[in-house]
This record gives C-alpha cells, sequence and structure tokens, in this order.
C-alpha cells in the first residue's frame, strides 16, 4: 500500500507537471479518506468486538480494514474532487491507475513468496518438557482440525499483548487447534513467562532455530498462520492481532 502510494504520488505529480495543482496532497488526502472508511467499516462490523473503547477504534496496528469500503470511499471522494476541481481530472486519473497497478504488482509479488509456505511444514519442534513434535503430524493427530500457528517470544511486546486474544480464542473456538510456536527461546524462558502470566495454552511448542519463520518468510514478530483442515494456508497476518482480526481470520476457515 505504501509503495503503491509513493508510485501514485510521483506519477501524478509528474502528469500534473505544467499546472500548478498540489497532487502530492490530492493523492494522499484521497487515500486517508479511502483508509478511514476502511477503517469505520471494520470497526462497525465487528463492533462487538471492540465494545466502547475509542482507543481500540483507533488503534490501526491490529491492520483491521475493510478494503471493499475503502475502494468505495476512495471512488466517491475521488469523483468530489474532480467534479469541485476540473483540472485535476487527468493526472488523478493516472496517478490511480498508476497506483492501482503497483498495488496488483506488489500483491503478485507478495503471494508468490508465501506460496512457499502454502502448506504446514515438514518441521521438528519441542515441548516444554523436550517432547519431540512434527507441526504437521500434529494437525493428524487432532483429526485435521483447522490450525492457527502464531510465531512469537517473550520480550516481544506485541506478542505480549495478543497473548490473551489467542487464549480466549483456544477457549470459545475448541474444534480450531491453535499452537504457540516460540521463536529461538529456551524452555524455562518460556515457562518462566507463561507461569508470571497465567497463561494457560494447549500447544506451546518450541522452534529454537526458527524453521517455521524462515519458511514462511517471516520478518517480524508476531506472525500468525492459519492452515485449513487440510493443511493449506488460507490467511496469514504480520503484528498484533486484536479479537476483531484473529476472528476475521478465522472465518477464512468456512466454519
Amino acid at each position: 500500500m505504501v509503495l503503491a502510494l509513493l508510485v501514485a504520488v510521483a506519477i501524478g505529480k509528474y502528469a500534473a507537471r505544467k499546472s500548478e495543482i498540489a497532487m502530492s496532497d490530492s493523492v494522499i488526502n484521497l487515500a486517508l479518506a479511502g483508509l478511514l472508511c476502511a477503517r469505520v467499516a471494520f470497526v462497525a462490523r465487528y463492533y462487538s468486538s471492540y465494545g466502547l473503547d475509542p482507543l481500540a477504534w483507533i488503534d490501526i496496528r491490529d491492520g483491521g480494514f475493510d478494503l471493499v469500503a475503502g475502494l468505495i470511499g476512495l471512488t466517491l471522494y475521488a469523483s468530489y474532487m474532480v467534479v469541485k476541481e476540473a483540472p485535476l481530472r487527468r493526472p488523478l486519473g493516472i496517478a490511480l491507475v498508476a497506483g492501482a497497478l503497483t498495488w496488483v504488482g506488489a500483491s503478485g509479488a507478495v503471494s508468490l513468496i508465501e506460496n512457499q509456505a502454502a502448506v504446514v511444514p515438514e518441521i521438528q519442534l519441542y515441548k516444554l518438557d523436550g517432547t519431540q513434535v512434527n507441526l504437521a503430524s500434529l494437525q493428524e493427530q487432532y483429526g485435521k482440525r483447522p490450525m492457527v500457528v502464531n510465531l512469537w517470544a517473550t520480550w516481544c511486546p506485541p506478542c505480549r499483548a495478543e497473548m490473551p486474544v489467542l487464549e480466549q480464542a483456544q477457549i470459545e473456538h475448541p474444534d480450531i487447534l491453535f499452537v504457540l510456536a516460540n521463536q529461538y527461546e529456551p524452555a524455562a524462558t518460556v515457562e518462566a513467562y507463561l507461569d508470571q502470566t497465567q497463561l494457560t495454552f494447549d500447544h506451546v511448542l518450541l522452534d529454537a532455530q526458527g524453521d517455521i519463520a524462515k519458511q514462511a518468510g517471516s520478518v517480524a514478530l508476531p506472525t500468525t498462520l492459519f492452515y485449513d483442515t487440510e493443511g493449506h494456508m488460507v490467511d496469514n497476518h504480520l503484528g498484533q492481532l486484536s479479537k476483531a482480526t484473529l476472528l476475521q481470520a478465522i472465518k477464512s476457515f468456512g466454519l
């Protein structure tokens, strides 16, 4: 999205180079209008998860946006802008096309990368007691349930913040297998953290070499991977999950 915005601004400014139109402001305002509509629609859609908490409404770190509502808002605002200021029509249209093409191309490249982690990886992990576990076999062991794999670490603030959300989801969705795959840390550190926070998870595993993150192409923590009953990845989320964004991703299981 950022890349698409930068391209749209650059191309728009070039297209309007012979006029005095402030294309940068126009494109950025248009993007902000689209993001605002996308956020408002998402919060309204999952209002029961956000509740009467204005800080949660504006905390966009959870990545909760409604794409369709954002595009509708962007289109309506763009129509208003070109009606109000006719000289904007051509350069703004060119900027929007350039931004859209960049977004589609970048999204396609990301999808190709994500295809490397399209199935549950055959990776050996360890329980806190040292027992070896194969991640793919674990899903089969529990009747091929949909599986949510959360990559986390005790030193990661967003990871710690989303832990209660994952714990509650494990209770509310017993038909889904939740796996907390700690990255790089020893068992003693993980056990101490769980004891201190009094968090309870059925499947806490140790990924001492960060193999899942490497195979999934994860560049930061937390990262959450969503696998269907056949072990195919149907969604992923980089960054902190809120109750609403987790619920949205769980819907990709079709339950």
